[in-house]
Parts: C-alpha cells; structure tokens; sequence
C-alpha cells in the first residue's frame, strides 16, 4: 500500500513542477512593469519598516505663512526617488515625479492660510483624490489665478464656498492617506485643473530661513 502512496506522490509532483517553476505565489507580472511594481511596493514596505521620511539633502528648517513653527523639507517637487511614485518620463533612473512639496511636522501643527482666497468646493473641476486624505481642500486666489492644494489634514476651520484671510488658521496638518507620517501637501495648480497642471510651488509656499 506505501508503494502505491509513494508513487502518486511523485506522480502529482511531476505534474505540479512546470508550474512551480514560473515563479512563487505572490510575484508581479512578468516583465519590466511588474518588476517596477514590485521593486515600488518593496521599497514602500522598507520606508515604513524604516520610517525613512526625508528624501531631500537639505536639511535647514524653513518658516512660512502657511504653517506654525520651523519645518524640513520631506519630498520634493519633482522627480524624486521616494517609492511612492510611478516612474516619470520626465525623469531619470526610474524615478517618480511629485507635484508638490512636502514639510514635516508634528500632527496636530496649525496650518494657514498664506494667500487670501476662497476654499474651492470639492466636486468642482480638478477635485482632489483619497491620496491627499479624506479632508484635503483647496484655496482658490483670484488675484494669481491659483488653487492652493492643502493636503494631509484633520481639524478643518473652513467650508467650501468660505472667503479665507491671509493668516487665518484653516486645517491642523495630520498623516490622513500618508505612508510617511504628518506632514503638509502643498501643490499649486492653475486654477481649476488636475495634479499634473501643478507648478514649482515655492514661490508661493514663502520659504524663510
């Protein structure tokens, strides 16, 4: 009877091996834009298991009208190799390309708004994703013809349609849909278009060291 046992197992193994072959459970596609996939989805499991939050050389702490206190720089605009991006053809050795720029800061940092204008209601053109956090919001300024993205937020003081003042408070920064912890999203845009219209933002986000 073991005879009998032993030679259907081997029997089943032959059959199985071609497709144990190709590959383990688990791998992404074959080809370069599964291995890019899944050298993305790697490199996202390290930087949370390492809490690499900084993918910048500078390291000086800047102020500026639209938050409180001295912040870092996390990710820049641009092309960056933070592994939360697609690769860019704008871009070299397989980096992504962020259309904002990120400071760090503790959850719970008052945010303001630098620039007067109106909190753009959500459902209109250039309406933010569930990346920028369910609370994330924009200002519309007539006067440059900007939307303001503020992303990654809790508390918001402002509601759509609301004219907002140069300097008053309008969200607490958090790390809603932010792998990398609390930080602000700041993206600027031409008014009423989506991410990929978004400008340098430096200018208008008024770093000072």
């Amino acid at each position: 009877m073991w005879q009998l046992l032993l030679g259907a197992l081997l029997s089943a193994a032959l059959t199985l091996g071609p497709a144990v072959a190709s590959g383990p459970a688990g791998r992404s596609p074959e080809g370069p834009a599964g291995a890019r996939a899944e050298a993305r989805a790697t490199a996202t499991r390290a930087t949370a298991g390492t809490t690499k939050r900084f993918w910048v050389t500078d390291r000086h702490r800047y102020t500026s009208p639209w938050y409180a206190g001295e912040r870092r720089k996390m990710i820049p605009f641009g092309c960056t190799r933070a592994p939360y991006y697609d690769p860019d053809p704008r871009c070299t050795g397989e980096r992504g390309f962020h259309h904002g720029l990120d400071m760090a800061m503790p959850c719970g940092t008052r945010l303001f708004a630098g620039l007067p204008g109106r909190v753009v209601r959500p459902g209109s053109a250039g309406g933010l994703g569930p990346s920028y956090g369910a609370r994330a919001f924009r200002i519309r300024n007539a006067q440059r013809d900007v939307d303001v993205v503020v992303g990654h937020v809790r508390r918001v003081y402002v509601d759509p349609g609301d004219r907002v003042r140069k300097g008053q408070l309008v969200a607490r920064a958090s790390d809603a849909a932010a792998p990398d912890g609390c930080h602000l999203h700041f993206e600027v845009r031409p008014s009423g278009t989506g991410y990929t219209s978004a400008v340098r933002p430096h200018d208008y986000l008024m770093l000072a060291r």
